[in-house]
């Protein structure tokens, strides 16, 4: 073993590293520097990652907190690493994620490869029709909270190499720098933002919630997206039951659950469901609850069914404000069509996957809102709403495939005379 470099880890690892954060894209860290700026120089960048990494002297610079708006008006935090910090923590996922993912349980979705937040919304949906009742989880401040020492003897449990434990708890005691200069130092919880972060969170949960469960509840399914979790009952007894030992567990981890967001849900479409509080909860962005739908053969029958929740179509709406199509007079619909296209398609892809009809009004105002944009642009539009909005019908009807919410929800306005 070279005494100067003690660590086993190739420059191939590092180059696929890179590669990984670069399509992940980002913005910069503490440094202040950004991918590009990194690739400026890259050959000598990614030369000091793996020369520090390889040798044992790699020390993790602050970490930049920065916070984002959510659905509730409250913001979360996120912690953005440097490039060269992404790098690092890169590599190190790489080499640890194949050790746990034959471990992790078939119902944990949350950043897994071949996974996705879809299939853990498809299995919920059908458990939903089987089980009466659900207990809907949620982790008070769950990545800010996680026990080191519990978190570290979890990672031993899968891997004695040196490198990758060393590592590890240097992210784990890496400080926060704030937007007003203050660092401040950490001694719990790994932040979200982090390239490594979601994989610890996994293993975490793993034995502090999926091992537990399948052990003390065996009968009880459940569908978990990183520390998002919803488990099938079919007593109310049992919810009840389930929803303290729940409690129980997370504070035997040094975890606590949100006493007001935690709620046991009856799931099932008959009437009885105005005795119970609780008929309806959110997951991964949708709704569910009792539903009119139709059924193979025409009938129309009440399910406990998915849709867009209201706080993503909120969400959404936002986003479309944000891009203040009307006062881009200087483009053109082609123009938008190329910007937003891509983005569109995503929330479709995602969101129309069940009861298509709730995106119907974002998409309205989006068309709305393009119209608003014609009576700025055109001087024979101006002031004219229906006007504008029948000009955007005629083009629709020409160009059905210009915007994707056009072709593939059929929500073409109308061409009007």
């Amino acid at each position: 073993m070279n005494e100067a470099k003690p660590f086993q880890i190739s420059k191939k690892q590092i180059w696929d590293a890179f590669k990984r954060v670069r399509a992940n894209r980002g913005a910069a860290g503490v440094d202040g520097q950004s991918i590009a700026d990194f690739e400026e120089d890259l050959k000598n960048n990614l030369y000091k990652v793996w020369n520090r990494l390889s040798s044992g002297s790699y020390f993790p610079p602050p970490v930049r907190r920065v916070e984002i708006p959510k659905g509730d008006g409250k913001k979360r935090p996120l912690g953005i690493p440097t490039v060269a910090d992404r790098i690092a923590q890169m590599v190190v996922k790489q080499s640890l994620e194949p050790l746990l993912e034959p471990h992790f349980h078939e119902d944990s979705y949350g950043y897994r490869p071949r996974k996705s937040a879809l299939d853990a919304v498809a299995v919920a949906r059908q458990r939903c029709w089987k089980y009466a009742w659900v207990v809907d989880l949620d982790i008070k401040g769950f990545f800010d909270n996680i026990d080191h020492d519990l978190l570290m003897k979890a990672v031993r449990q899968h891997t004695d190499c040196r490198w990758i434990l060393l590592y590890i708890e240097r992210w784990l005691k890496c400080p926060v720098q704030y937007p007003d200069g203050m660092i401040e130092a950490s001694d719990k919880g790994t932040p979200q933002g982090g390239v490594v972060s979601p994989l610890l969170a996994n293993l975490f949960l793993h034995y502090a919630f999926d091992k537990w469960i399948e052990r003390d509840f065996p009968t009880v399914p459940f569908e978990r997206y990183a520390d998002d979790v919803v488990c099938h009952c079919s007593t109310e007894f049992q919810a009840e039951t389930l929803r303290v030992a729940i409690e129980k567990r997370l504070m035997e981890c040094r975890l606590e659950l949100h006493p007001e967001k935690t709620k046991i849900v009856y799931c099932k479409e008959d009437s009885r469901r105005r005795s119970y509080p609780n008929y309806k909860f959110d997951f991964l962005g949708y709704t569910f609850r009792p539903r009119e739908a139709k059924a193979q053969k025409g009938k129309f029958f009440v399910g406990f069914l998915p849709a867009m929740s209201n706080k993503a179509a909120k969400s959404i709406r936002d986003v479309i404000r944000s891009w203040q199509i009307h006062k881009c007079t200087d483009k053109s619909l082609e123009d938008f069509s190329r910007m937003f296209n891509p983005i569109l398609r995503g929330w479709i892809n995602y969101y129309a996957k069940y009861y298509k009809s709730a995106m119907y009004k974002v998409f309205h105002m989006l068309n709305r809102v393009i119209a608003e944009w014609a009576m700025r642009k055109f001087k024979n539009l101006r002031g004219r709403k229906r006007r504008a909005a029948n000009w955007l019908g005629r083009i629709a009807l020409r160009d059905p495939q210009l915007f994707v919410h056009w072709q593939i929800l059929g929500m073409r306005p109308p061409a009007g005379q």
